[in-house]
């Protein structure tokens, strides 16, 4: 049963984790050198709409997976890096909601107008969250790897 949950909780990581890498190294910067507006923030809109509901399936996998892990060992005896795991992680699915209920609902909205200034201005205002998110991430997977 651990093992399914490790699985899962991995999975989750390793699919929110991936694409926000490939967002903010490969998709974002190829759009920003190839297209020009109104096409791009077409494009970065596309995508998002298709990525956040990964996203959210991550969520509803690393949530309770890792909560069920914490359980199973112990709250009180489970490893330091984990609760700070757990804490990032909650911070993270925090700002998540924050950009897709806030700019990235904006951008859809002015994108329903076709007003592409405003739905750049929102994707802009993305952009610095989802490298705060990636951070976070990475700082998580470190604390539960070194913080025993």
């Amino acid at each position: 049963m651990t093992a399914l949950l490790v699985l899962a909780h991995l999975v989750g990581a390793i699919v929110w984790m991936g694409g926000m890498g490939f967002v903010l190294a490969a998709m974002r910067p190829a759009a920003f050198a190839v297209l020009q507006p109104p096409t791009r923030p077409q494009f970065v809109l596309a995508a998002l709409g298709r990525f956040f509901p990964l996203v959210w399936l991550s969520i509803a996998l690393i949530l309770p997976s890792g909560l069920a892990i914490l359980g199973a060992a112990g709250f009180a005896r489970a490893p330091v890096g984990w609760h700070v795991m757990f804490g990032i992680g909650l911070v993270m699915m925090a700002v998540f909601a924050w950009i897709d209920f806030g700019p990235y609902r904006r951008a859809r909205t002015a994108a329903a107008r076709q007003d592409w200034k405003v739905v750049a201005a929102a994707l802009e205002r993305i952009h610095p969250l989802v490298l705060l998110n990636f951070t976070l991430g990475w700082i998580a997977i470190a604390a539960a790897m070194l913080w025993r």
